[in-house]
Parts: structure tokens; C-alpha cells; sequence
């Protein structure tokens, strides 16, 4: 894997770091508006070109892969740009600002059988598959807590009256799909698409969600994802059963460590051994890419189309109106 970056933040120097560690993969160049941005990344990381020209760098023949990393509304467009010229796309939650632009790049992906995948850490941590194979030990599933919550440091420059990209409608920002995404795809992973939803926010004045809380209705269980870039929070999640209770510390960002009661017992399990949440995600793409999977690769495509359609549904349900609801 050839990779290229766009964006300069701190995702991007993770995920430049996770890189390191994967055989066969590098990045062999980054696009930044301004040099001097892209500059840091480019030394740090010995990735010999830097572009200010997004169009130029897609036109690379040494380029596989571009990852996208730009802010929320720019990804659409800057997936769709890559896919048309024919390479390869990791880009980065939310995947899209609505579904429809989602249906668009899966119809071009498909079309020319190129690898899309969604960069959502948490389904491919080696810790949610042990969730995974012990959550049968809690019998039936009866509830769910998420609560994922961050204070934002730009939040602070939102109360003040500016108005930063992660808290603007026109840049499609927002706790529900910068933080509690991950507690979405934490529960859906496990238990499909839920019979009905509910998200009820806590709103600035510009209309963008600063905190939350999304209620899943299953047939057996409700799920409530709790995110925050308001306030902090002990971040965790709790998933309880009739014979027991599955605790995930930290949160379904990371993973970090589940421990499972049941049957009086009290049982700690830790696969993850690389603190850099991006590289396995990095190990899962590569694999499929070296595999030439696209069966794989589509199947989670259409997963993540899935969770787009409810986290569509669930932000219209709070009001949240982006401007590429307008396009």
C-alpha cells in the first residue's frame, strides 16, 4: 500500500505513526493547503512529497491509497475525487455527511472495483472481537450504556462566539458524529440495525448538537450512547445481561480492557497489545487490500451504510440541519 494523506491533524500524525508498523504499507506523500503545515508530518515521518495541489497529487502514479482526513464536509468530495481517479480510499468517521453522498461513492467504488473503507477504530480492535466471543456468557442482553465524552478544546472558542469546524452545521461538526459515532458502531457491530431511534441534544445557538444522548430500541434491549464535547465524563460502556454484566473501561473508542461478570466471577481480558488505536485497522485494510478481497471489503462497506442511515435519522430526529442536507 502506496498511501497519501489529506489533512495535517493530530489523526493524521496516529495515523502516520500506526503506518510505521505495517509491512509493505508507507505514505509516500502528503496534500496540505500550505507546505509549511504538512512540513512537521513530512520530516517527522521521512514521506518525500508534499502537495497544495489536491488535484496534482491525485494525479501520482505512485499513489494506491489516500486517506482522508479533511474536515467532515470536505470528506465526499475528496473520496470522490480519489475513487474518480482511480485509486483506493481510507477515509476517515463520520464517512459521510449524509447518505446519499455515501450512496454515491459506494456506486463509484463498486463500479470500478476499488477498495472504500470507513477508518472507524473500534470494529477492528483485537478487544471488541473478545466482546465479541464472550458476550453469550450474560445470557439475554436486556441494556446497554455507552458514554463516550470529551471536553473539546475548541469548545471553549464556540462559547467565546467563534464558531470551529467541529461545531459548525456548514462543516457538518457535532458530538453525535465526531464522538458518540463510536458508540453507534460499538453497538450496531454486535446487534444489526435497531427497530427504532431517538437522539435528544443539547444545542448552541447555531443549531450543532454539543452533547447528547441516542437511544437504541432493539426487540429484547435498549441501548443508550451518551456523547459529549461539553462536559467530561468517566467513559465506559456496560453491557448487561440477565446472567451478568460485560464492562468496557475507557470506552468504545479504545477498548481498552473488557472485564466480564458472570456467574460470580470476575474475568479481565486484553488482546491489544499496540496502544496505537488506528494500526489495526491499518493491519484489517492492508489485509484486504493484499487479498484483493472486494467481497470483504463491500461487506463492510454496506455495514457502514447502515450505520450512516441511522446516524442520518438520528441527527434530523434532534433538528441538526447540515448544509449538504441543502445539496
Amino acid at each position: 500500500m502506496k498511501i497519501a494523506t489529506i489533512g495535517t491533524g493530530r489523526i493524521v500524525d496516529a495515523f502516520l505513526s500506526g503506518l510505521e508498523n505495517i509491512k509493505d504499507a508507507s505514505c509516500v506523500a502528503l496534500y496540505s493547503r500550505k507546505e509549511n503545515t504538512a512540513k512537521p508530518l513530512a520530516e517527522k515521518y521521512n514521506i518525500p512529497s508534499i502537495y497544495t495541489d489536491v488535484d496534482k497529487m491525485l494525479q501520482d502514479p505512485t499513489i494506491d491509497f489516500v486517506y482522508i482526513a479533511s474536515p467532515n464536509s470536505l470528506h465526499y468530495e475528496h473520496s470522490s475525487k480519489t475513487l474518480q481517479n482511480g485509486k483506493h480510499v481510507i477515509c476517515e468517521k463520520p464517512f459521510t455527511s449524509t447518505v446519499s453522498e455515501l450512496e454515491s461513492l459506494m456506486t463509484l467504488a463498486k463500479e470500478n472495483q476499488l477498495f472504500l473503507f470507513e477508518a472507524i477504530t473500534t470494529i477492528h480492535l483485537p478487544n471488541y472481537q473478545l466482546i465479541k466471543e464472550n458476550i453469550e456468557r450474560l445470557g439475554p442482553i436486556k441494556f446497554i450504556q455507552c458514554n463516550y465524552s470529551q471536553y473539546s478544546s475548541r469548545y471553549n472558542q464556540l462559547l467565546s462566539g467563534e464558531t470551529p469546524n467541529v461545531f459548525n452545521p456548514v462543516f457538518s461538526g457535532g458530538a453525535l458524529v465526531d464522538i458518540n459515532i463510536y458508540n453507534l458502531h460499538f453497538v450496531m457491530n454486535l446487534f444489526g440495525t435497531p427497530q427504532s431511534i431517538s437522539y435528544t441534544a443539547n444545542k448552541h445557538a447555531n443549531g450543532i448538537d454539543t452533547s447528547g444522548v441516542l437511544v437504541l430500541k432493539y426487540e429484547e434491549f435498549i441501548a443508550e450512547c451518551v456523547g459529549c464535547k461539553d462536559t467530561q465524563s468517566l467513559n465506559f460502556v456496560l453491557i448487561q445481561g440477565e446472567k451478568g454484566y460485560l464492562h468496557v473501561e475507557h470506552g468504545a473508542n479504545g477498548c481498552l480492557k473488557i472485564i466480564v461478570h458472570s456467574d460470580d466471577q470476575e474475568i479481565e481480558l486484553n488482546a491489544q497489545t499496540n496502544p496505537n488505536k488506528l494500526y489495526y485497522e491499518l493491519v484489517a485494510f492492508n489485509k484486504i487490500y493484499k487479498e484483493k478481497d472486494l467481497d470483504l471489503c463491500y461487506e463492510l462497506l454496506d455495514y457502514s451504510y447502515s450505520v450512516m442511515q441511522v446516524l442520518e435519522a438520528a441527527r434530523k430526529d434532534a433538528g441538526i440541519v447540515f448544509a449538504a442536507d441543502m445539496k
